[in-house]
């Protein structure tokens, strides 16, 4: 679920060239949806162009005996379904696809995972078959928590109490730390979407992950090109420390940086390979969703509470969309400029639109074009047109239905379904608060200031209203 307190604010671009902020309802109840479908034809869920797959050649066949090998050995530590699902892998172009940071293949990080030893308490059949079925059809990434056992309850509650400088012998403050740690509704959907992104369009990049932060060291190292957060290499590296993320540069043009986990997710993950019911998240998504938590909250994620800190939002659920756009920019080492669509007004009431609908069928169309899916945040308000709900899914192609009608395929981690869902431009196109797309997509129709830039503004504002509010509240005393 995505939650903004109504002191966080999001900030972006309109077509007018000015800098907006604007600030959205905390809400943790998502609402149902309607006006959609579901689509499980994969011929209505193909996307025209996708560059991960023809930059390089195709290639469905083992061509090294060292690539026969390697298969074979992962394919003795699979179940019958998983062995089906990495045939299909093969044959698809999936298995030797090479689109990860380091050139290595799909196969490659299966083969590691199959041979290395992971972290202590995790099975590496379980990752391998966890790995395997997301990237066989990455719809089936949820952000769905699971249940703690009773049996575990009580000791995590004391652990987590211990952590958080809680006194154990306040039945009040108990109760508080056994609500935390018993998450009915995350707020991972921005990590889940760039999850889902990253096996559905970077599928060897996505293995290589999970390989890094299910072993024994628990993360992975990733070399980004600077230019693709800032125009200029001082202000990258200041980003960079802004969010905390651990990083070393040998020269101006990259920096090598590091994404793990937080501490807790080990004991979700824990649970999850033991007790995991249907709909729930997999060993995967737990380290996976984790490790994008903490690049996005500068690392200050609980996966024991599902909850944050961190200087750039003043809630301690979910992501504002400076830390997503940051964390989908360092992940897939791309350039993503996230603009915003609806006029929100200071009561986090829609006023407007910053852009005519039109225009923005045309650049999420320009996106997919590119082989590129678009992660939105949409809204839902009430009869007095407040926004009461905001959520994040990803359109990842279109198509026209048989009336003529211009239909969106998207994907919801919190639908409880593992399929496509369809909506109709009409409806979701008003909803849409903001997109995230490349950069050549937009730069001809909004003026583009970095993201950096307003997140400054926006964080110093943040700290001279609370130095504001401290004054204050000393004068009143």
């Amino acid at each position: 679920m995505y939650s903004v307190g109504l002191n966080s604010r999001y900030y972006n671009y309109n077509t007018t060239g000015k800098v907006r902020t604007v600030a959205v309802k905390n809400d943790e109840q998502k609402q149902p949806e309607q006006n959609h479908s579901y689509s499980s034809n994969p011929i209505m869920n193909t996307v025209p162009f996708n560059p991960t797959f023809t930059a390089s050649a195709l290639r469905t066949r083992l061509n090294s005996q060292e690539e026969k090998n390697k298969y074979n050995t992962v394919l003795s530590s699979l179940d019958r379904t998983s062995k089906k699902n990495i045939k299909s892998l093969l044959k698809s172009g999936v298995l030797l696809n090479a689109s990860s940071n380091d050139n290595s293949t799909v196969l490659d990080n299966l083969y590691n995972i199959a041979t290395r030893e992971r972290v202590s308490g995790i099975q590496k059949e379980i990752i391998l078959k966890d790995t395997i079925a997301i990237l066989n059809d990455p719809h089936i990434i949820t952000q769905q928590f699971g249940d703690i056992p009773k049996s575990m309850q009580e000791h995590l509650v004391d652990s987590y109490m211990t952590d958080h400088n809680m006194d154990k012998a306040n039945y009040l403050q108990k109760q508080n730390a056994y609500n935390d740690i018993n998450v009915e509704h995350s707020g991972t959907c921005v990590a889940s979407s760039i999850e889902f992104n990253l096996a559905k369009k970077m599928p060897a990049e996505f293995a290589r992950f999970v390989e890094g932060i299910s072993s024994q060291k628990m993360s992975v190292d990733k070399t980004i090109q600077l230019k693709n957060l800032t125009d200029n290499t001082l202000d990258s590296v200041w980003l960079l420390n802004a969010f905390e993320v651990p990083f070393k540069m040998d020269n101006f043009n990259e920096a090598h940086l590091t994404f793990a986990p937080d501490k807790n997710a080990i004991i979700r993950a824990r649970i999850q390979a033991k007790h995991r019911d249907s709909n729930e998240r997999s060993v995967v998504d737990v380290l996976m969703q984790s490790t994008l938590m903490q690049v996005g909250s500068q690392q200050t994620y609980d996966s024991l509470s599902d909850k944050r800190k961190g200087k750039f939002n003043q809630n301690d659920k979910g992501l504002i969309e400076f830390e997503k756009t940051f964390t989908e920019s360092v992940v897939e080492d791309k350039n993503k400029i996230s603009v915003t669509y609806q006029t929100v007004d200071d009561n986090a009431r829609l006023i407007g639109y910053e852009t005519d609908f039109e225009t923005m069928k045309r650049q999420i169309a320009d996106a997919l074009n590119l082989g590129e899916n678009v992660i939105i945040g949409y809204t839902q308000v009430d009869a007095n047109n407040e926004i009461i709900n905001g959520h994040e899914i990803t359109i990842t192609g279109q198509k026209y239905d048989k009336d003529g009608r211009l239909v969106f395929i998207c994907n919801d981690t919190d639908d409880d379904t593992p399929h496509s869902i369809e909506y109709t431009a009409e409806y979701l196109l008003p909803k849409i608060h903001h997109a995230g797309l490349p950069q050549e997509v937009v730069k001809n129709d909004v003026k583009l200031v970095e993201n950096w830039v307003e997140g400054l503004k926006n964080y110093n504002e943040m700290k001279k209203n609370q130095q504001a509010s401290s004054q204050n509240l000393g004068n009143v005393a």
